[in-house]
């Protein structure tokens, strides 16, 4: 398009304004803007209603803002601020978890609904923002930012790889510049440091149930939550996405609740002692990685100081040895039956892959295992000798603990 066509372009749309500022009326088939926050405005209303929520109408586009109860949680954050990675005692924190459109930080992904939660006092508040329609993220945007304080730490779940950068991401988009925050404590590294070694997987629900000890009833799975929203923004009716809200305040909570769980468990030196011992044996990795090595031999001796605890599962995998080569019984299954496998020679039918792991993905942490990182540890604080002592120890016993502890040696 040339100049001249631009120039003639840009005169007739001048000479179309009316007296009183507004522009022109829309012309077939196209939108005006404010058709645009006209459409914007009513699916806000129909979500407000739905959620029992609040239609903001920001000047850069309307926002559902939704507030649930509050609840009692005190955290000592100077205790707290004692573990490796947190945040200094008098940074606040907020909470943030994201649902969206779909599971990409790109830019065909859109953030509809920010849980957000921080603390005053004892007690803990959240505000949840919901985004009526695309042409309206900026006004979820600059909301968004406003509960954002410049010296904020935010504290999230998998949020570094994921939420954080999608809302980056759509600042860009919008051309606005995504809201300055003091640090960023995602709490899934810690968990899966300390905690994994008794969780089937680093899930925010294994999490509830193996940490917190919380079942949710009736909650949206995550796959079905951006087809609610774009059921919704297709004329659907709005009332399906209160399970979705439902389903953020709880991710929120469960953050805050984590993080008392961390401050009351393992925060303070003296009750983290009778933590389980593959706890300490990750929280004396964490603090190894921080450089904090008297804390993480401190940790490694508290683990090796309290007796040898069990869970039911793993006595039971010590009691019934798994055998790797089941005996041979011909007589099990007649030769003529069909369930009888195939006997083609080669080697000897091995158990499923399942049983050989049963009982060591319950504990990897065992007291020979805790014994050789205090030895690690000993000698990264210059104190060989005891290092040493350390692992001839654990070479008069079998195994590979042993074959290790003389190549430490």
């Amino acid at each position: 398009m040339s100049g001249a066509t631009l120039e003639r372009r840009l005169a007739n749309y001048r000479a179309a304004i009316r007296s009183d500022g507004t522009a022109p009326a829309a012309g077939p088939g196209e939108r005006s803007d404010q058709g645009v926050a006209r459409g914007s405005i009513e699916l806000g209303q129909r979500l407000a209603e739905a959620l029992d929520g609040e239609l903001i109408l920001d000047p850069a586009g309307p926002v559902v803002r939704v507030e649930p109860a509050t609840m009692i949680l005190p955290l000592d954050r100077e205790r707290l601020h004692g573990l490796p990675g947190q945040a200094p005692p008098d940074a606040p924190l907020v909470c943030l978890d994201t649902e969206t459109t779909g599971l990409a930080t790109a830019a065909g992904t859109v953030a509809f609904l920010v849980g957000l939660g921080w603390w005053e006092g004892d007690r803990f508040r959240q505000a949840q923002l919901l985004l009526p329609d695309h042409p309206a993220e900026a006004g979820l945007l600059a909301r968004l930012a406003a509960h954002i304080p410049a010296n904020a730490w935010l504290v999230t779940y998998n949020g570094k790889g994921f939420d954080w950068p999608l809302l980056v991401a759509r600042y860009r988009m919008a051309r606005l510049p995504a809201p300055p925050h003091a640090g960023h404590l995602d709490l899934l590294p810690f968990v899966r440091r300390v905690f994994r070694h008794r969780m089937p997987d680093a899930r925010l629900r294994s999490v509830e149930t193996e940490l917190l000890g919380t079942i949710r009833h009736g909650d949206v799975d995550g796959w079905q939550i951006p087809g609610l929203y774009l059921d919704f923004l297709r004329g659907g009716e709005a009332w399906p996405l209160i399970d979705v809200v439902r389903h953020n305040r709880e991710d929120v909570r469960s953050l805050a609740r984590l993080l008392g769980r961390i401050d009351v468990d393992l925060a303070d030196p003296v009750a983290r002692r009778a933590a389980p011992l593959g706890d300490l044996a990750g929280l004396s990795r964490a603090f190894g990685r921080a450089g904090r090595l008297d804390e993480a031999l401190g940790c490694v001796d508290a683990a090796l100081d309290q007796p040898v605890r069990l869970a039911p599962e793993q006595r039971a995998a010590r009691e019934v040895a798994i055998p790797l080569e089941p005996p041979d019984d011909p007589t099990a299954v007649p030769w003529w039956d069909p369930r009888r496998p195939a006997d083609i020679g080669g080697r000897a039918r091995r158990p499923g892959w399942d049983r050989v792991i049963a009982g060591r993905l319950d504990s990897p942490w065992t007291v020979e295992r805790v014994s050789i990182e205090r030895g690690r540890l000993l000698r990264r604080l210059g104190r060989h000798e005891e290092a040493v002592a350390t692992w001839l120890d654990l070479a008069q016993g079998p195994g590979a603990i042993a074959v290790q502890a003389w190549i430490e040696v």
